[in-house]
């Protein structure tokens, strides 16, 4: 399988009162065509890794890597304005949460069109009529009322799917989906996961799941990273997800209730550990 994207020791710092903390170490992976899933608690590096590699985060942050390429292309070598283009047209990043994530004085209709407008140069009746397409591919049925709503006047469920339309709209190669379900109920969630499979399927594109939900991503995923305090601790097929044998992924494991819970104490994770329960 030919790699769309190389990344290859990566390593996120920050200034604090001691000297600069290292919270992403080493982080290396390849992404095809294929849907990788990220995983790990809250504050683990999982965030931090999508953001470094559209090149999101400025200073204090200070980015290091040894490769970044797309495509064959260096993205470390590009300017800010020849990064413009690679965001959203080729890869795009769904963030967690849309009502931080859209304008809240434009209206779903235009920003969605912005997102196609900034990348190609057509028609404004053909960007109007891309939207609508689109909308309805994200299965909102009433396109033409949405897109004249503003962010405010849309649901958690439907502010994802129009951020999934925004994201989708100018064909990227690679989607990158930050934890794109946190903020749904469980009926919401199946279908925004859903409709991003079928996304990714269409379009053959790559897919980059960050998540703290196993489950999800052993469903969902062909591939998963587990990573601990910045550092990626165990790669394996998400078939073989709840058959892992680190330590710390184990306790991940360990630690999620179960329909059929007979325990009487619920697991924790040991973090003066680093890992186990």
């Amino acid at each position: 399988m030919t790699a769309l994207l190389e990344l290859d020791n990566l390593r996120v710092s920050f200034p604090g009162p001691r000297g600069r903390v290292e919270v992403v170490r080493g982080v290396s992976f390849t992404l095809g065509r294929e849907r990788l899933g990220i995983v790990g608690e809250s504050g683990s590096g999982k965030s931090l890794t999508g953001r470094s590699i559209l090149r999101l985060l400025r200073p204090p942050a200070r980015v290091e890597v040894d490769a970044l390429r797309f495509d064959g292309q260096d993205l470390m070598a590009l300017s800010d304005r020849q990064m413009r283009r690679v965001r959203g047209a080729r890869i795009s990043m769904v963030m967690q949460d849309p009502r931080y994530s859209l304008n809240p004085v434009i209206t779903v209709g235009d920003q969605i069109a912005e997102a196609l407008r900034v990348h190609e140069r057509i028609p404004r009746r053909a960007v109007q009529a891309r939207v609508r397409e689109m909308l309805e591919k994200v299965r909102i049925h009433d396109p033409e009322r949405v897109m004249r709503l503003y962010p405010h006047e849309v649901s958690g469920g439907m502010g994802q799917r129009v951020m999934i339309a925004m994201m989708l709209i100018p064909q990227p190669d690679i989607l990158i989906a930050d934890e794109p379900t946190s903020a749904l109920d469980v009926s919401v969630q199946a279908q925004v996961l859903d409709l991003i499979e079928e996304m990714i399927a269409e379009n053959g594109m790559g897919l980059i799941l960050i998540s703290h939900d196993l489950d999800l991503v052993a469903r969902y995923c062909d591939r998963v990273l587990v990573m601990n305090q910045g550092e990626v601790v165990e790669e394996l097929q998400a078939g073989a997800l709840h058959a892992a044998r680190h330590p710390y992924t184990r306790a991940l494991l360990d630690s999620v209730p179960r329909m059929d819970e007979t325990r009487e104490v619920l697991p924790v994770m040991d973090r003066s550990a680093g890992a186990g329960t």
